[in-house]
């Protein structure tokens, strides 16, 4: 079931939507979805969907609200020299950046704090894209309530950026999951070992892995490198972690 919320932060309103089971009325456990680059759209729905149906209160936040309103963005068309689409990808990426990923991020677990229907004492956190080092990021600065960071075709998780995700790892308490993407220039296997090993000297209970023969974007139903095995695979690893660190919480 999905319920379109407007979630308050310091600088407006975010367009957010929730997903539940179909059965019952909670609390379920929490989750968030970070998005991908090709903004809010159907395929990210059924995502929530599937995620709400495992027996989870999903949070799928619109992290472009501050761009207004959008059409439907044509990622391909984009990439491909589309100046229509060239230019709203442009203007949907250039709303955020990691500093307004946290505002958010802490705005959203604000408001699963206030959702009857939520356990949000411990959160579960997923990226895909973008959103994997969105989710990276958000478990280094709100150690004390996330619980699980997964990160499925992320990118830019431990580069020589100043403000690299793969820093933060003294600070995760999170159970960590990254899946890279084969062949990603944004995920390369020198990024791979940097961050596996930023999150070993850590002490944080992490995997941090290549899946080979799954492309960046593979999970999303509608992208072109779609991949329905690696796809599955991911939803069996997502659960499995969510369902480890967090279903034994409820009513703990």
């Amino acid at each position: 079931m999905r319920q379109d919320v407007s979630i308050p932060t310091p600088g407006g309103e975010m367009r957010a939507f929730v997903f539940t089971p179909d059965q019952g009325a909670g609390p379920w456990p929490a989750a968030i979805i970070f998005m991908d680059a090709p903004a809010i759209r159907p395929a990210l729905f059924d995502m929530g969907e599937r995620l709400a149906k495992a027996g989870y209160y999903v949070l799928l936040p619109d992290l472009f609200w501050r761009a207004g309103p959008y059409p439907p963005l044509d990622i391909v068309k984009a990439r491909n020299g589309d100046p229509e689409m060239g230019a709203l990808f442009q203007k949907l990426r250039g709303s955020t950046d990691a500093e307004r990923q946290m505002a958010d991020a802490k705005a959203c677990l604000e408001f699963l704090d206030k959702q009857p229907r939520a356990d949000a004492r411990k959160v579960g956190v997923t990226g895909y894209c973008m959103g994997g080092s969105i989710a990276l990021r958000a478990a280094g600065l709100f150690p004390g309530r996330i619980a699980a960071a997964a990160s499925f075709h992320g990118g830019n998780m431990a580069t020589e950026a100043a403000n690299s995700p793969h820093l933060l790892a003294p600070k995760i308490r999170a159970k960590v999951l990254v899946a890279g993407a084969d062949e990603d220039s944004s995920f390369e296997e020198g990024q791979k070992e940097r961050l596996d090993k930023a999150l070993s000297e850590a002490g944080v209970d992490a995997e941090v892995s290549i899946w080979k023969g799954c492309r960046h974007g593979w999970v999303p139903s509608d992208m072109p490198v779609h991949n329905a095995e690696g796809a599955e695979r991911h939803w069996k690893a997502l659960i499995g972690l969510f369902d480890e660190t967090l279903k034994a919480k409820v009513g703990a």
